[in-house]
């Protein structure tokens, strides 16, 4: 119902004046053609009644004005038509209590804890990163892609290299990632999450809510790093120019193992000259086997930015973990399937028995 190329037949059916509402909003967001869109609704017949307030609503949101005109005259024809039925009440999602301040104080310890021990953890391992890089310089989100990188990442004895490997799926040999131009980042496993849980940081934390993630209860905590303590840099090419931004995000620690899956920020204190607005980071992390044991490492990260009205996103996953050797060796595909979306995206937590707490006795 979203695309117009299968509009035309769903516009001959009856519809109801909330179905004709979602398609004008539709469209409305996709920028289609007000022609087109008027030629469509013209050959609808409603169901129920469309209101005169509902018109007004669509012309707020910015139809178009031969789509108005069209409302209009569909309206018009319905008035003898019977109102639209309430809405079906949604029934109220379950609350789950929020831990109590001695937990959740428990907990962060040792959520932090882990957090400042992570590296030790990590053993020495050689994998593919994927990074899709694309843009959109009218600033409406109407992503093209721009290229693909596969690195062939390696983490020897607590160190980050890479090597470019394949390039918009053809091999290439002593290429830099930076030579490549475009938007580039970097740290988001390594500096930069040492530094929202390192001492000398002092992250302000605060309980946020309950999550699932890849089907796990997550504790969520907000946190917050001034300016003042953070050493997260952003570099203009245009401008030749550096600048240190504060942070803000959340975290996501898995219940049980009181580890890190996720975190998000976003950038403060960017100052009102510097042309790069916007910064946004999402980093996942997955339970990953390497012979034989298993290992916290990363998933996917994202990271969006805005120059002006010109906007990038770049997407980078991570497969085929192995662990380090001299002669192992990665097969790198052409096309490699993305993650899919539904391992990233946060769920709502759902209630179970680790959720009720066992009654409190009383003393005699």
């Amino acid at each position: 119902m979203l695309l117009l190329t299968g509009v035309a037949a769903y516009a001959q059916l009856s519809m109801t004046a909330d179905q004709v509402m979602t398609f004008i909003r539709s469209s409305i967001q996709l920028h289609h053609d007000d022609r087109k869109i008027a030629e469509y609704v013209k050959k609808i017949k409603l169901k129920d009644k469309l209101q005169d307030r509902k018109v007004e609503e669509l012309q707020g949101l910015g139809a178009g004005p031969r789509t108005l005109a069209a409302l209009r005259e569909l309206s018009s024809s319905s008035t003898s038509l019977p109102d639209a039925p309430p809405p079906v009440p949604v029934a109220p999602k379950p609350t789950i209590p929020a831990p109590d301040s001695v937990e959740q104080a428990e907990v962060l310890h040792e959520i932090i804890e882990n957090a400042r021990n992570y590296a030790k953890t990590l053993p020495d391992y050689m994998c593919i990163q994927v990074t899709r890089r694309r843009v959109d310089p009218s600033g409406s989100e109407n992503w093209r892609l721009q290229d693909t990188i596969q690195e062939q990442l390696s983490y020897v004895e607590h160190k980050e290299s890479y090597k470019v490997v394949m390039y918009n799926g053809r091999s290439v040999a002593n290429v830099q990632h930076y030579q490549l131009g475009g938007s580039t980042s970097s740290g988001e496993f390594g500096s930069i999450y040492t530094e929202i849980f390192a001492i000398e940081t002092a992250t302000e934390f605060d309980w946020d809510h309950w999550a699932t993630l890849r089907g796990r209860r997550m504790y969520v905590f907000a946190f917050k790093v001034p300016q003042s303590r953070s050493k997260y840099t952003i570099y203009s090419g245009e401008a030749h120019r550096t600048i240190t931004a504060g942070y803000h995000g959340l975290i996501y620690a898995d219940r049980d193992s009181k580890k890190v899956m996720r975190y998000k920020m976003e950038c403060d204190d960017i100052p009102a000259d510097f042309p790069i607005k916007d910064v946004k980071l999402d980093v996942n992390y997955d339970n990953v086997e390497i012979a034989g044991s298993r290992y916290i490492l990363p998933l996917k990260t994202e990271i969006r930015a805005r120059d002006g009205k010109w906007m990038t996103w770049n997407e980078a996953d991570f497969h085929l973990y192995q662990k380090f050797g001299a002669d192992t060796t990665i097969k790198f595909e052409t096309d490699p399937e993305p993650i899919p979306t539904d391992k990233t995206e946060e769920q709502p937590a759902q209630p179970d028995p680790k959720d009720q707490k066992p009654p409190v006795k009383k003393q005699p």
